[in-house]
């Protein structure tokens, strides 16, 4: 193995570690904590973790041996499960996310309804959709036998052995992409900037207000006038980020693997080794990522983990969390400061 494969395959050591921690830890503080789990976004987060985590425990260290081994580290019907596992795995956590966007929106847009919009049975039927949508594409490819080992990407996935059905292929493709990706990007955008749309129609409100209690204080030290106006800057900003990261994260770590996938389909293409391993740790990295984007950096998980660490060292410093964030509303945008 090259100095380029070595790298590749720390890479990926690293991303599995990352996601293995990160996303048990969004587990565990969902069975610790009652009041994340009277919440509806908990239905939609839990489900997103344990995707990450059969992905990172499943599918991560045969794509490792894959890189190490330079060939094919499976069995032909292990290999087929496991490429069976990545297809419905991906495919969940992109409509989780989509999902998470959805009750994100209810709660902003919709905040006094948000509770009669939004039921657990609301969830659990968006979830048995999710569920069903991405089982169906892994059983056709099954069922075609396009599911085996991938040189280019050194993992079991979606792959046409058989020229003779290139265009079959190809449709399927298309379609299962465009079903799942960019199904769950135009369903981000949508709802995210809607989202932004209310967080900045609340801050301007907040600013004016500020502004005028600052003219009528006209003893205030410039200083403290001074730290009022950057804090209005800072909440200006702080819908526009989260929004960013939401949107960008699931673009940059899905878009060029997707992208690549589509490319490939002319046959004339030939996708070189070492990119198709990087996409591939990209798309791997967002199971890393999402229990930081979406759970392990909000200050209501933050307590809950505070308070397990406590108990494990038999230590009572800090009270039981009460903090209820069931509807992130725009305090989420404008008023808290959550990281």
């Amino acid at each position: 193995m090259d100095l380029a494969g070595v790298l590749l395959a720390l890479l990926l050591v690293l991303v599995l570690v990352v996601s293995l921690l990160s996303n048990l830890l969004v587990l565990l503080c969902f069975v610790y904590s009652t009041e994340i789990r009277k919440q509806v976004a908990g239905v939609f987060l839990v489900n997103l973790s344990f995707c990450n985590l059969l992905l990172t425990v499943l599918n991560m260290p045969f794509t490792l041996l894959g890189i190490l081994r330079s060939q094919q580290p499976l069995g032909g019907c292990v290999c087929k499960a496991v490429g069976f596992l990545e297809t419905f795995l991906t495919s969940n956590t992109m409509l989780s996310m989509a999902a998470l966007s959805i009750d994100k929106w209810i709660a902003v847009v919709f905040p006094l309804s948000y509770t009669s919009k939004m039921r657990y049975k609301d969830a659990v039927i968006l979830m048995g959709y999710s569920w069903f949508h991405s089982l169906t594409f892994p059983l056709v490819s099954l069922f075609y036998s396009w599911v085996d080992y991938n040189s280019a990407y050194a993992s079991c996935t979606l792959h046409l052995k058989e020229e003779t059905e290139r265009r079959r292929f190809t449709v399927f493709t298309i379609v299962f992409h465009s079903t799942s990706f960019m199904l769950s990007l135009v369903i981000l955008c949508f709802t995210y900037l809607k989202v932004l749309k209310v967080a900045r129609f609340h801050c301007k409100r907040i600013d004016i207000i500020t502004m005028q209690t600052l003219v009528l204080l006209v003893d205030i030290h410039p200083s403290v006038k001074q730290r009022c106006l950057n804090e209005q800057k800072r909440r200006r900003q702080r819908a526009t980020k989260k929004i960013s990261i939401f949107i960008g994260s699931f673009v940059i770590c899905f878009g060029p693997y997707i992208i690549t996938r589509l490319i490939e389909l002319l046959p004339f293409i030939t996708i070189n080794y070492y990119w198709g391993i990087i996409s591939k740790c990209l798309t791997y990295s967002k199971a890393a990522s999402d229990p930081f984007v979406y759970s392990l950096l909000r200050q209501q998980y933050k307590k809950v983990l505070i308070n397990i660490v406590n108990r494990i060292l038999k230590r009572d410093l800090y009270p039981s969390s009460g903090y209820n964030s069931s509807l992130d509303t725009e305090n989420d945008y404008c008023l808290h400061r959550t990281n």
